[in-house]
């Protein structure tokens, strides 16, 4: 079977290669303390523009995921030893940069007797000793549905949990095989009922990709299922097919397209949207946050 023709990129998804100090910096201070971001492993097109701003999402528990999606260009397998220093390294990238908002993510790490929620809990302490006026957001897995798992995160109290659908739950077998949708929704309407059984004020985001297949009418169906489940952030923005063996673009949406989803985010109840052919779940993440409070004062 010839090989798929891949879709023309359009301009309106053309990014400026452009380094400057500060992205030359931000790379030093992340190989200096043997750190891992969701930046480089997922080959994120914002990357120039984060780390010229110095910011950039920390990936903990390593670069190995145990899981198989076909969107991600991280390596899959089996991971190695969790590093116990990677907290303190994380805190330590983290005052160097002087981050005023932190965010850390990590891969799936099925294979941990608690699949990793202890070391972001680790994570999110080291962080706030060493700044303890910086925000943190953290992008977690499903972590198979474990309330008690969650728990542990949320026990750390980070300024917003976030966790991403990814894509419609038509697409789930194809995109997510080892996922599931309805767990993920969970996780946000867990994430939400800790908030108010123990009156913290954690915000909580969900992201989804488009341009895999799915229809204008499934999108709507999965935004207005984020909504049912109380989440304050979505984030929805265009699939770019990492490597070869990726799973293919199948749509490259308009930003006209995008203003409307972001449109119809916000008529369904969700508080505040992010939509955009580059958005990605911690793309300006401090800017979400803080126009969310905004809206709240």
């Amino acid at each position: 079977m010839p090989r798929r023709k891949r879709l023309p990129r359009p301009d309106w998804l053309k990014i400026s290669l452009r380094t400057d100090a500060n992205f030359k910096e931000v790379g030093g201070l992340i190989s200096d303390n043997s750190l891992h971001t969701v930046c480089q492993e997922a080959r994120c097109p914002n990357i120039y523009e984060c780390w010229n701003h110095r910011t950039a999402t920390f990936m903990i528990l390593g670069d190995v995921c145990t899981r198989h999606c076909g969107f991600c260009s991280v390596k899959k397998g089996t991971p190695g030893p969790v590093n116990a220093d990677e907290p303190a390294s994380v805190a330590d990238a983290a005052e160097k940069m002087g981050l005023k908002f932190a965010v850390v993510t990590s891969v799936d790490r099925d294979d941990l007797p608690d699949q990793g929620a202890g070391h972001f809990a680790r994570t999110i302490h080291a962080i706030r000793n060493r700044l303890p006026h910086c925000g943190v957001e953290v992008l977690i897995p499903d972590f198979n549905g474990r309330r008690e798992l969650l728990d542990i995160v949320l026990d750390a109290e980070p300024n917003v949990l976030a966790h991403n659908l990814e894509t419609v739950k038509a697409l789930y077998r194809r995109v997510r095989p080892v996922a599931d949708y309805q767990q993920s929704l969970k996780v946000i309407r867990d994430t939400i009922d800790f908030r108010n059984e123990r009156g913290v004020d954690i915000k909580t985001k969900c992201g989804i990709m488009v341009g895999l297949g799915e229809t204008t009418g499934q999108i709507e169906e999965t935004l207005e299922d984020i909504a049912d489940t109380g989440c304050d952030i979505v984030t929805i923005g265009q699939y770019l097919s990492p490597k070869k063996n990726a799973l293919p673009v199948e749509k490259f949406y308009t930003p006209e397209e995008f203003q409307y989803l972001g449109e119809k985010s916000l008529e369904f109840g969700i508080k505040h949207a992010e939509s955009g052919p580059l958005v990605r779940s911690s793309y300006h993440a401090h800017d979400a946050h803080a126009k969310l409070l905004n809206t709240e004062s």
